[in-house]
Protein backbone atom coordinates (compact mmCIF):
# COMPACT_ATOMS: atom_id res chain seq x y z
CA UNK A 1 0.00 0.00 0.00
CA UNK A 2 1.06 3.46 -1.04
CA UNK A 3 1.49 6.41 1.21
CA UNK A 4 2.03 9.81 0.36
CA UNK A 5 3.36 13.30 1.79
CA UNK A 6 2.54 16.90 1.06
CA UNK A 7 5.49 17.47 -1.11
CA UNK A 8 4.38 14.74 -3.64
CA UNK A 9 6.69 12.24 -2.78
CA UNK A 10 5.06 8.02 -2.51
CA UNK A 11 6.03 5.54 0.14
CA UNK A 12 5.97 1.95 -0.39
CA UNK A 13 7.25 -0.41 2.85
CA UNK A 14 8.57 -3.44 1.52
CA UNK A 15 9.89 -5.40 4.69
CA UNK A 16 11.92 -2.85 7.31
CA UNK A 17 12.67 -0.54 4.47
CA UNK A 18 10.59 2.29 2.47
CA UNK A 19 10.86 2.82 -1.12
CA UNK A 20 10.80 6.66 -2.43
CA UNK A 21 10.18 8.07 -5.30
CA UNK A 22 7.74 10.94 -6.59
CA UNK A 23 4.05 10.91 -7.56
CA UNK A 24 2.55 11.46 -11.31
CA UNK A 25 1.65 14.77 -10.36
CA UNK A 26 4.91 15.78 -8.89
CA UNK A 27 6.36 14.52 -12.66
CA UNK A 28 3.66 16.40 -14.55
CA UNK A 29 4.59 19.28 -12.57
CA UNK A 30 8.09 19.03 -13.36
CA UNK A 31 7.85 18.36 -17.03
CA UNK A 32 11.01 16.28 -18.82
CA UNK A 33 13.44 15.12 -16.15
CA UNK A 34 17.06 15.57 -17.12
CA UNK A 35 19.59 15.64 -14.22
CA UNK A 36 18.79 13.49 -10.98
CA UNK A 37 21.25 13.23 -7.91
CA UNK A 38 20.63 10.61 -5.53
CA UNK A 39 22.28 10.57 -2.15
CA UNK A 40 24.69 8.22 -1.37
CA UNK A 41 24.03 4.72 -0.02
CA UNK A 42 24.67 4.37 4.06
CA UNK A 43 23.83 8.05 4.57
CA UNK A 44 21.70 9.35 7.43
CA UNK A 45 19.16 11.27 7.23
CA UNK A 46 17.01 13.31 9.43
CA UNK A 47 13.41 13.49 8.20
CA UNK A 48 12.93 17.13 6.03
CA UNK A 49 16.59 17.02 5.01
CA UNK A 50 17.15 17.49 1.31
CA UNK A 51 18.87 14.82 -0.14
CA UNK A 52 17.65 14.37 -3.66
CA UNK A 53 18.48 17.07 -6.39
CA UNK A 54 16.29 16.75 -9.53
CA UNK A 55 15.95 18.37 -12.39
CA UNK A 56 13.91 19.12 -15.56
CA UNK A 57 13.69 21.42 -18.49
CA UNK A 58 11.27 23.52 -16.58
CA UNK A 59 13.07 23.88 -13.21
CA UNK A 60 15.30 22.37 -10.51
CA UNK A 61 14.33 21.10 -7.18
CA UNK A 62 15.05 19.48 -3.95
CA UNK A 63 13.86 15.96 -2.84
CA UNK A 64 13.71 15.78 1.22
CA UNK A 65 13.87 12.69 3.45
CA UNK A 66 9.93 12.31 4.13
CA UNK A 67 11.90 10.41 7.18
CA UNK A 68 14.59 9.74 9.37
CA UNK A 69 17.13 7.01 8.71
CA UNK A 70 19.81 5.48 6.85
CA UNK A 71 19.44 5.55 2.94
CA UNK A 72 19.80 1.58 1.99
CA UNK A 73 20.24 1.52 -1.67
CA UNK A 74 19.54 4.13 -4.51
CA UNK A 75 18.66 3.84 -8.18
CA UNK A 76 21.42 3.92 -10.39
CA UNK A 77 19.33 3.69 -13.46
CA UNK A 78 17.84 6.93 -12.85
CA UNK A 79 21.61 8.53 -13.13
CA UNK A 80 21.86 7.64 -16.53
CA UNK A 81 18.42 7.58 -17.99
CA UNK A 82 16.34 10.44 -15.30
CA UNK A 83 13.35 10.54 -18.08
CA UNK A 84 12.07 7.09 -16.37
CA UNK A 85 10.60 9.41 -14.04
CA UNK A 86 8.51 10.99 -16.48
CA UNK A 87 7.63 7.41 -17.99
CA UNK A 88 6.36 5.51 -14.97
CA UNK A 89 6.55 7.65 -11.63
CA UNK A 90 5.55 4.55 -9.40
CA UNK A 91 8.16 2.68 -11.26
CA UNK A 92 11.15 4.84 -10.90
CA UNK A 93 11.73 4.95 -7.27
CA UNK A 94 14.25 7.05 -5.86
CA UNK A 95 15.71 5.43 -2.79
CA UNK A 96 15.52 2.65 0.09
CA UNK A 97 15.48 4.10 3.84
CA UNK A 98 15.32 1.89 7.11
CA UNK A 99 13.41 4.46 9.04
CA UNK A 100 14.50 4.90 12.39
CA UNK A 101 10.68 4.51 13.75
CA UNK A 102 9.51 1.54 12.38
CA UNK A 103 5.94 3.39 12.50
CA UNK A 104 6.67 6.36 10.04
CA UNK A 105 4.65 5.17 7.67
CA UNK A 106 1.55 6.04 10.08
CA UNK A 107 1.23 9.29 9.65
CA UNK A 108 1.32 10.10 5.74
CA UNK A 109 -2.10 10.39 3.52
CA UNK A 110 -3.40 7.79 1.96
CA UNK A 111 -4.83 7.66 -1.70
CA UNK A 112 -7.92 9.41 -1.29
CA UNK A 113 -6.38 11.79 1.18
CA UNK A 114 -3.70 12.50 -1.08
CA UNK A 115 -6.16 12.51 -4.16
CA UNK A 116 -8.39 15.48 -2.17
CA UNK A 117 -4.65 17.83 -2.09
CA UNK A 118 -4.31 17.33 -5.74
CA UNK A 119 -7.87 17.63 -6.47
Amino acid sequence: MLKYTQDHEWLRAEGDEIVVGITAHASEQLGDVVFIELPDVGREVAAGEEIVVIESVKAASDIAAPIAGTITAVNTALSDAPGRVNDDPLAAWFFRIKPTDPAALDGFMDEAAYQALIG
